[in-house]
């Protein structure tokens, strides 16, 4: 095979795949022509090589004229070209003409490249949300501790969906009312007995603001008593007290004993002192006699003085006789 037949070749199958390419182009072109919508047959074929979905274009467009509602073509191409849902934008926008809610493209396109669903967001402001808190517990005056659950009809704010806080801001919010309510009641029996209060007091202050949903109503699903905190709290510090003085008194018998320990241990200072001076006496005696101080009768006269004193000391230790002598 020569060079003229490959070339040929190569000629003919780059026709046959343009007429393809150009073929759907056209079926494309002649549904939206009959539809209405405006879309070029070139802009069309240029779609594919710009790497644009040429049939979900047209037939978002297609979708909007039907609505009556007008968006041009490179509107839709460039909100997919940035990363947007091009069909979620266009029944966005649809949703909320039915409802006579206002929106254009330029915002609807904003919310979406935001991350956030904008179809979603039209139906909540068509049909509220009702979102239901986690358990929130809090304490009363009185010490006794209430469990609250509560049920937030919220409806979605066109105008504050692009920088506004989401669900996890209401219901922190709104948790922080009902813990703030109850925790200023003077008894748990008084928001038993008006639980509307919590919602009342908490739609009062204005939780939705920065937010990107509209508060229409908090409702109280469920109030349950639990612990008695106050009781529990006394208890603890009375126990804490308890072992505060427990170790306080045993610091101070340590310390008794302590001196008990250093007096016992005086007092065998002193009687070692004592022997030890006891000691000395007959060798002061002896020293006495050797130098003419004390006489042989002196010593006897002493020694009767301790004989008779010892006598003494064990007649007064014994008790008397029935016949009145000394035993």
């Amino acid at each position: 095979m020569d060079i003229g037949q490959i070339g040929l070749l190569v000629l003919v199958a780059a026709f046959i795949a343009l007429l393809y390419f150009i073929g759907s182009s056209i079926s494309l072109w002649i549904q939206a022509l009959v539809s209405g919508a405006k879309v070029g047959l070139l802009n069309i074929v240029f779609m594919r090589i710009r790497k644009v979905p040429p049939k979900m274009i047209v037939e978002s467009k297609i979708m909007a004229v039907k609505a009556g509602i007008f968006i041009s073509t490179d509107a839709l191409e460039s909100h997919f070209l940035a990363g947007g849902n091009v069909l979620r934008v266009v029944q966005a926008l649809i949703a909320a003409d039915k409802a006579n809610i206002e929106l254009d493209f330029n915002r609807a396109a904003a919310i979406d490249l935001a991350g956030r669903n904008v179809l979603e967001a039209v139906q909540m402001s068509v049909n509220p949300k009702v979102i239901q808190t986690p358990l929130v517990a809090a304490m009363a005056k009185d010490g006794i501790q209430l469990k609250a659950i509560s049920l937030v009809t919220v409806r979605a704010n066109i105008d504050r969906l692009v920088g506004g806080a989401g669900e996890e801001t209401i219901l922190a919010r709104v948790g922080e009312g009902i813990v703030t309510t109850i925790g200023s009641a003077l008894t748990h029996k008084h928001v038993l007995e008006n639980p509307d209060t919590i919602s009342k007091t908490v739609l009062a202050k204005g939780l939705d603001a920065g937010t990107a949903y509209e508060i229409l109503s908090i409702d109280i699903a469920d109030v349950d008593v639990g612990k008695n905190i106050g009781a529990e709290l006394e208890t603890d510090r009375a126990e804490a007290d308890k072992k505060i003085a427990q170790a306080k008194a045993e610091e101070r018998r340590a310390m008794a004993y302590a001196v008990e320990q250093e007096m016992k241990a005086r007092v065998q200072e002193m009687r070692a002192k004592v022997v030890a001076a006891e000691a000395e006496v007959p060798l002061a005696m002896a020293e006495a006699f050797r130098k003419g101080q004390l006489g042989i009768m002196d010593y006897y006269k002493m020694k009767n003085i301790v004989a008779d004193t010892k006598m003494r000391d064990s007649i007064g230790g014994t008790e008397p006789s029935p016949e009145g002598g000394i035993e």
